[in-house]
């Protein structure tokens, strides 16, 4: 494990926000099982991904200077 990557491309980090907002959600009286929990990071990932993508998309129409 060399490589870095942004803290917003983790499963891990992700997974850990999922479940703390889970169990807060239990105080609440709202219950998500597991694996809603493991859907949820899945398609919050996805997400993530595509965003990113979209972003580096617009950044590169908006760029002044041209590739190589």
């Amino acid at each position: 494990m060399t490589e870095n990557k942004p803290w917003y491309l983790s499963r891990t980090i992700w997974a850990a926000l999922i479940t703390v907002a889970a169990a807060g959600a239990g105080l609440a009286g709202l219950t998500i099982s597991d694996t809603d929990q493991a859907l949820l990071t899945d398609s919050i990932l996805q997400a993530v991904a595509a965003l990113g993508g979209i972003v580096a998309i617009i950044g590169r129409l908006a760029a002044k200077n041209r590739i190589g």
